[in-house]
């Protein structure tokens, strides 16, 4: 019985790291989420900015990302107005620019509203 004990212990523990680390995988994941949005809606800011672009033109992209690839999820043109609001937010404010990197996406659309 008590080497059962010890078994389980130790099973347990290997549980344990199991968990760990799958959350630091998703932390890590949701970065660079967080990062890729960053970077998106810098590129629709400028495009905007410099080639005119406005609502059909970020419409005409959803449907491009969509129609090229269907396994994408999350770019849909209201998302991609929000990667944009969210760029524009955080881009002057140095403290909240390193901020951004370590919340997760809903965090900073509840900010960003």
């Amino acid at each position: 019985m008590e080497m059962e004990k010890l078994k389980n212990n130790s099973f347990q523990d290997i549980i344990v790291l199991i968990e760990t680390s799958r959350k630091r995988v998703f932390i890590k994941i949701n970065q660079e989420l967080v990062q890729l949005y960053w970077k998106v809606g810098e590129y629709i800011s400028l495009k905007i900015e410099k080639e005119s672009w406005g609502k059909s033109t970020v419409k005409e992209l959803a449907e491009f990302i969509s129609n090229k690839n269907p396994e994408i999820k999350g770019f849909s043109s209201r998302n991609i107005w929000r990667m944009k609001q969210f760029y524009e937010i955080y881009k002057e404010n140095e403290k909240l620019s390193t901020l951004w990197s370590v919340l997760s996406w809903s965090q900073n659309r509840g900010m960003a509203t």
